[in-house]
């Protein structure tokens, strides 16, 4: 052991833990989204299989463990293993067993999330999921109850909170011109991807309180993210309007775990004195004794990590100042110092793929069809928008981006798949439905229609009860039989 003092980042002990917790909260998430969803999305027998992904990409444009040999049993197991670690680490075990096992825990957490992530094609193809990879990986290096926290490691996840905050910040006011004049929010609400159970009130308010969210948006993300590698109380003053703006992000939408994780990510920036010290209610969180050296094999390795860090960041911080920016990148396969970004265009009408079924024998335009419901995607539009987030459903989600689209195109296999497994009244895809209409009997055609979806006036919704309106806007597919 040696001292550390230049290196020791006193005061930050119970932020060390809320980040490394927290990071394990959301593992847990994740891993659970795996568990349910997995087999049916991209199992053997999946909408877009990960046997036939490995077998045509190599491991080094995708390193997994799947390229080892894959099974269904061995991906959910895993992702059940998954699980059980992250619940330890929000328990606080690892850390309290010290450096070494949470440097190891850590890292099998992130290895593993990597190689879902790296086979999960379509599925997994959103900037929350490198994120997640990106925090996982830099708690390893903030060490256990045994040693001091390092402030290179805790700088390391302000500069991922950094390119997170001022990123989005920076694809917002580049992109879409109602950025720049305030009206985003006359829209966003509506069209987001999944509407929240509070979504319909925030689009009902005010046009002068939407221009007033908008400008505190630039302010969080374009003024203040630079304020997190100074003193206190400037960090710390940057962190908790994070936290406010996040919050007032999960109360009006659904954006998975984005806004959870951004919120862990700042508790990096809040000293131990602002959570009431390890004497405070959080006190509990921080260990008994608080070590104030760190081990001499553990610094160097945080040194390594730190320096190749730097030079990694060249990547972002040229794509932060290219005027052709990327809203979410990662520069490589491991998913390490990427680019994020989030809604640097919004769209201006809410389009919606209804999915039927029928069981008539000899199925045309005017059979009994019935449509299948969504967990969280807009369909009966009397049903109010649930609240799911921080949990990811990834059918829903691509089902909102295929509606933008009048019909299928090239790079919407799954859809296709996803029709023939509705009419194979496949069990896996029925567990992603919230309501099937057949009760596991396979229909005999399905079909597709779109259609052009707004939130109801209050007026409507105090004379229907609905929360949707909404108009046919054509045919998304045509009539599919099943093969006889």
């Amino acid at each position: 052991m040696v001292p550390m003092d230049p290196w020791s980042a006193d005061g930050y002990v119970i932020a060390r833990e809320l980040f490394q917790r927290g990071v394990g909260l959301v593992y847990v998430v994740a891993f659970a989204a795996v568990v349910h969803q997995w087999r049916p999305l991209l199992g053997s027998d999946g909408l877009t299989p990960v046997p036939a992904f490995v077998a045509r990409v190599s491991w080094r444009s995708s390193p997994s463990l799947f390229h080892l040999g894959y099974a269904d049993r061995l991906a959910v197991g895993g992702a059940w293993f998954g699980m059980a670690l992250s619940a330890a680490v929000v328990l606080g075990l690892p850390q309290a067993a010290g450096t070494a096992t949470t440097l190891a825990t850590f890292a099998v957490l992130w290895l593993l999330y990597l190689s879902y992530v790296n086979v999960g094609q379509v599925w997994y193809a959103f900037g929350w999921e490198s994120i997640l990879l990106e925090a996982g990986f830099l708690a390893m290096f903030l060490g256990g109850h045994d040693s001091a926290v390092p402030w290179p490691a805790l700088l390391l996840v302000r500069w991922l909170l950094f390119r997170v905050e001022f990123g989005a910040g920076l694809i917002k006011w580049r992109g879409d011109p109602c950025w720049r004049d305030l009206t985003c929010l006359d829209y966003h609400h509506e069209t987001q991807p999944l509407p929240s159970v509070f979504s319909w009130h925030f689009h009902r308010l005010p046009r002068s309180l939407h221009r007033i969210e908008v400008a505190a948006n630039h302010v969080t993300q374009l003024l203040l993210p630079a304020l997190l590698f100074l003193p206190q109380p400037l960090a710390g003053i940057t962190a908790v309007a994070v936290l406010v703006t996040q919050a007032w992000l999960v109360v009006s939408g659904n954006f998975a775990w984005l806004n959870l994780v951004t919120m862990v990510l700042a508790t990096a920036a809040l000293p131990d004195t602002w959570l009431g010290g390890t004497g405070g209610p959080l006190g509990v969180l921080a260990p008994r004794e608080v070590a104030a050296t760190t081990p001499g094999w553990f610094a160097v390795l945080v040194s390594m990590v730190a320096a190749a860090q730097v030079v990694m960041s060249w990547w972002p911080v040229r794509n932060l100042l290219s005027r052709t920016q990327r809203m979410n990148a990662s520069f490589n396969p491991l998913h390490l110092v990427g680019t994020y970004g989030a809604f640097g265009s919004v769209t201006r009408h809410r389009f919606e793929i209804v999915l039927e079924g029928t069981l008539d024998p000899d199925p045309d335009e005017d059979a009994d069809w019935h449509a299948y419901e969504f967990p969280a995607k807009p369909t009966d539009p009397r049903r109010r928008p649930p609240q799911v987030a921080p949990y990811h459903l990834r059918l829903d989600w691509l089902l909102w981006f295929a509606a933008m689209r009048p019909g299928p195109g090239p790079r919407d296999r799954w859809f296709l798949a996803l029709l023939e497994r509705l009419l194979e009244g496949d069990p896996g895809i029925r567990r992603l439905l919230r309501v099937d209409p057949f009760d596991g009997r396979a229909p005999t055609a399905v079909r597709a229609r779109r259609y052009h979806y707004r939130f109801t006036s209050r007026a409507e919704r105090r004379d229907t009860g609905a929360w949707w309106h909404r108009e046919r806007a054509g045919d998304y597919t045509g009539i599919v039989r099943r093969p006889p």
